[in-house]
């Protein structure tokens, strides 16, 4: 079955007034690696309520899942003066759909987050957020490109490695897809996220953002312990990833807090 041609046209719209405690931050050296499996090693940690977003790539149906790095720099309130904080941040998601609704989202098997306030997701709102500290070490050439690209997590939970580099004759992988829009629809545009809470309840909140800007860039060294762990992407095949993708900067509109899906 041909997967279906998506244009933002369709998904992007204006910003919901923040309130409360929603947050904005920016996102910097904000990265997407990407690696096609089998469905069936996802069967035991996706809930019945949705459904593996598939393409078919070489020759087989396969699922997409994706390692997110950043740092989050600005973070602050949304609607009142508040000290900025900044923070890495790796957040690790499955692409779904949810069959409730229908809407595309994503799953989040789990995030790791270098910051203190790392007690207010994880403890109040039952996140399945972990420590973890932070190593980024990226330059930029003239043009914007990366050069260099480094990435490296402590965390009891998810160690992770990674290493880029980028030039303007990178050339995007969209296998799968009817088109690079729907590509790139699929890949950065998923504004609602569901996850299991660390007591056992499903979870969810939502995110907004205007278009995303990522442009593909080479992998030179990737090892997630968390893929491998769970059986998920061995570490050999993580040097083979589906793409990898990179934005310099961006900003995103977190709205909080999240909610218990009954």
């Amino acid at each position: 079955m041909a997967f279906p041609k998506l244009q933002f046209k369709d998904f992007l719209h204006s910003r919901p007034k923040p309130k409360g405690i929603d947050v904005q931050c920016k996102l910097q050296h904000f990265a997407i690696i990407t690696y096609a499996l089998d469905p069936i090693r996802l069967n035991a940690i996706i809930p019945p309520r949705f459904k593996l977003d598939t393409i078919e790539y070489q020759g087989k149906e396969q699922a997409l899942m994706s390692v997110v790095p950043f740092i989050d720099v600005d973070f602050s309130s949304a609607v009142f003066p508040f000290p900025n904080f900044s923070m890495g941040q790796t957040n690790y998601r499955v692409y779904v759909i949810d069959q409730h609704t229908q809407e595309r989202c994503v799953w989040f098997l789990g995030t790791t987050l270098d910051s203190w306030t790392l007690i207010v997701p994880r403890h109040l709102w039952q996140l399945p957020w972990h420590s973890a500290v932070f190593n980024f070490d990226c330059h930029q050439d003239e043009h914007g490109n990366y050069s260099h690209y480094k990435m490296q997590t402590q965390s009891a939970w998810a160690n992770a490695e990674l290493q880029l580099t980028q030039s303007k004759n990178d050339q995007w992988n969209y296998t799968g897809f009817p088109d690079l829009e729907s590509h790139l629809v699929y890949l950065t545009h998923p504004l609602a996220g569901f996850y299991h809470r660390r007591d056992g309840q499903l979870g969810t909140y939502r995110v907004w953002h205007d278009r995303l800007r990522l442009k593909p860039a080479q992998l030179l060294h990737a090892k997630f312990d968390l893929l491998d762990r769970l059986n998920l992407v061995s570490f050999e095949d993580q040097l083979n990833p589906y793409s990898a993708l990179i934005e310099p900067i961006n900003e995103f509109t977190i709205y909080l807090p999240p909610q218990i899906v009954r």
